[in-house]
């Protein structure tokens, strides 16, 4: 192959193994997410699996449904820094490539 269509394969392809790299430092990474100031503490990894969970429980002796509800906001903020992470390495992935206009990869 020759010419623009053979470029843009080599450029396909070398996105394909930055993408692969940036999957598997995503799936390394770790993620804190907080909720009642710290009361609440969730550790996620980049695939979306808890680590570890830290409560402050002398504070939520006698109110089981706060606790609840920032366990919930702590496991929400973690994921969403999981995503905002992805966002951020993926969107420079297809910088270099020549896509036409309107093109987006399916990340």
């Amino acid at each position: 192959m020759r010419g623009p269509l053979a470029g843009l394969m080599q450029q396909a392809q070398r996105m394909q193994e930055e993408l692969k790299r940036a999957q598997e430092e995503l799936a390394d990474l770790e993620v804190t997410g907080q909720a009642g100031g710290g009361l609440v503490t969730v550790v996620m990894s980049g695939r979306h699996e808890v680590r570890r969970v830290a409560i402050d429980r002398k504070t939520f002796a006698d109110d089981a449904e706060m606790a609840e509800d920032l366990i919930a906001a702590a496991f929400n903020d973690a994921v969403n820094k999981v995503a905002e992470l992805t966002q951020q390495r993926m969107s420079g992935l297809g910088a270099g490539m020549n896509l036409p206009p309107g093109f987006k990869l399916p990340f």
